[in-house]
C-alpha cells in the first residue's frame, strides 16, 4: 500500500545502529571490532537503500551522550568517524552521493571540524542521493540550538513550526518517513525528535552488523503496507 504521497518507497529513512558491541560479544570478538563491523555495514546498507529508491539515509553514528563511554571506546569511535570523512568520502564522490552532517561542534577538535567541512564541500553539488551522518548529535541539543538561533533571527516575531524547521541542523533534510532500529531495542534515544513527528517505526531483532540488505527489504516491505494518515 502506498503512503499519502503515493509512493511505497520512503523518501527518508533513519537508522539507529544498535548492537555493535553485543554482536562482537556474541562472536567472541573485542568490543571495538563490533564498531568497525558496524561502520562497514553502514556503507552496505546505505548503498542498498539508495539502490531501492530511498533518497535520504540518516545514520545515528555518535550521540552527544556517547561521550560518557570509556576513553578507549570514544577514541576508537573518533578514529572510525575520521575514516568516514577522510576515506569513505572518495566513494561518495564516485557515487555522487551528497553528504550531510547533523550535530554540534561542542567537544570536537578543530582538526575533526576541518575534516568534516572539507568532506561536505566535496559533495555539496550532488542531489540524487543523500547520506546524513548524525555525529555528535542529540535531538534535544538540535532543538536547543535551533531555538537559540531563532532568538537571534530578527525577522521572526512569533515563531511558527516552519520557522523552527529553518533553524534545525541541515534544514534541507526532510522529515524522516521510516526509522529502523536494530538489536530488538524499542526506543527513540533522542534521535531526530523534530523530524520524527510522523515517522513510521520498524524494529529488527538482529544486531546492526548483521542487518543485511535482505533485512532492509523486510523493513521497506513492512512500510509499503502501512497507511500513513498524518492526523487525518
Amino acid at each position: 500500500m502506498a503512503d499519502s504521497t503515493g509512493s511505497a518507497v520512503p523518501q527518508h529513512i533513519g537508522l539507529i545502529l544498535d548492537g555493535n558491541r553485543r554482536w562482537a560479544k556474541s562472536k567472541g570478538l573485542p568490543t571495538l571490532d563490533g564498531h568497525r563491523a558496524g561502520y562497514e555495514n553502514l556503507k552496505t546498507i546505505a548503498d542498498a537503500a539508495h539502490d531501492r529508491g530511498v533518497k535520504y539515509v540518516s545514520a545515528y553514528i555518535f550521540s552527544t551522550e556517547n561521550w560518557n563511554r570509556s576513553k578507549e571506546e570514544v577514541s576508537y569511535l573518533m578514529d572510525l568517524v575520521s575514516l568516514v570523512f577522510k576515506r569513505y568520502i572518495k566513494e561518495l564522490v564516485k557515487k555522487k552521493v551528497r553528504l550531510h552532517w547533523l550535530g554540534t561542534t561542542e567537544n570536537l577538535s578543530p582538526k575533526m571540524i576541518k575534516l568534516i567541512e572539507k568532506a561536505l564541500e566535496q559533495t555539496k553539488d550532488f542531489d540524487d542521493a543523500h547520506l546524513c551522518l548524525c555525529f555528535n548529535y542529540g535531538g534535544w541539543q538540535e532543538l536547543a540550538d535551533a531555538f537559540n538561533s531563532l532568538k537571534a533571527d530578527e525577522s521572526v516575531d512569533i515563531a511558527t513550526p516552519e520557522d523552527i524547521k529553518r533553524h534545525l541542523y541541515e534544514p534541507s533534510v526532510p522529515d524522516v518517513d521510516l526509522i529502523i532500529r536494530t538489536s530488538g531495542e524499542m526506543r527513540l534515544s533522542n534521535f531526530m525528535l523534530w523530524r520524527a513527528a510522523y515517522s513510521e517505526f520498524y524494529y529488527a531483532d538482529v544486531h546492526w552488523p548483521a542487518f543485511t540488505p535482505e533485512e532492509l527489504d523486510k523493513a521497506l516491505d513492512d512500510y509499503a503496507n502501512r497507511q500513513r494518515r498524518f492526523g487525518k
